[in-house]
């Protein structure tokens, strides 16, 4: 049975009231199945809209394209 574990949230830009939540999941996929983290997005604070699951072994790298992403963003507005 998969438990989840809230790790944060955070309020989500450009929305009065939506929120971005960082979760654990254990066993999502049924019994024996790896952890994963699970990022949701909530437009009215409560109702998830969209949810992306992200095995632990992915983390590493999908980070790091985040923080390019990022880098890449803010130097393209300077």
């Amino acid at each position: 049975m998969s438990t989840i574990t809230q790790l944060g949230s955070l309020p989500l830009a450009g929305t009065k009231k939506g929120q971005i939540s960082v979760s654990n999941v254990t066993e999502p996929y049924g019994k024996d199945t790896a952890d994963i983290v699970s990022i949701g997005i909530s437009l009215n604070g409560q109702d998830v809209q969209w949810k992306s699951h992200i095995p632990y072994e992915n983390l590493d790298d999908v980070i790091e394209i985040l923080q390019k992403a990022s880098a890449d963003r803010k130097a393209s507005e300077a």
